[in-house]
């Protein structure tokens, strides 16, 4: 599967020409959503299953950084998952230095829409189970 790229937009830069530190927060966002789609379950469809998956704590380490105009190469990996929580590691790499510039992970919890109540994803979606235990299983990002 092909890493998520982003490339660094000038207003994500701070006054010295780095990226702001929150940046890196909206790209493993950016990351999560476009892995989602490529597992063939996509945030439109989680929604449309009645399922959401909030954010229940991020953490970024910063290693390098990033300047407009960088592309930064997201690999994403499930690394725990029990069937309602999931943790997504990411690891952010400047294609052209080859040097990693932050590496971070997000733990979410799965969840009814309508009840806003946590669920066991292999009891509302087994397909879905599938596809996160598949992920956690492989070797590298």
């Amino acid at each position: 599967m092909e890493n998520y790229v982003h490339k660094v937009q000038y207003y994500e830069t701070d006054r010295m020409g780095l990226v702001h530190h929150s940046n890196y927060i909206r790209w493993m966002e950016e990351a999560r959503i476009d892995w989602l789609d490529k597992i063939g379950i996509g945030f439109d469809k989680l929604e449309e299953m009645g399922i959401s998956s909030p954010i229940l704590s991020v953490n970024c380490k910063y290693k390098n950084g990033s300047t407009f105009g960088d592309s930064i190469e997201i690999k994403t990996k499930v690394t725990k998952y029990n069937g309602v929580k999931i943790t997504i590691s990411y690891e952010m790499t400047n294609i052209k230095t080859k040097e990693i510039v932050a590496t971070g992970d997000t733990e979410l919890c799965f969840i009814n829409l309508k009840t806003r109540k946590p669920i066991i994803l292999k009891k509302e979606n087994l397909e879905l189970d599938k596809k996160m235990k598949e992920d956690l299983l492989k070797e590298e990002y």
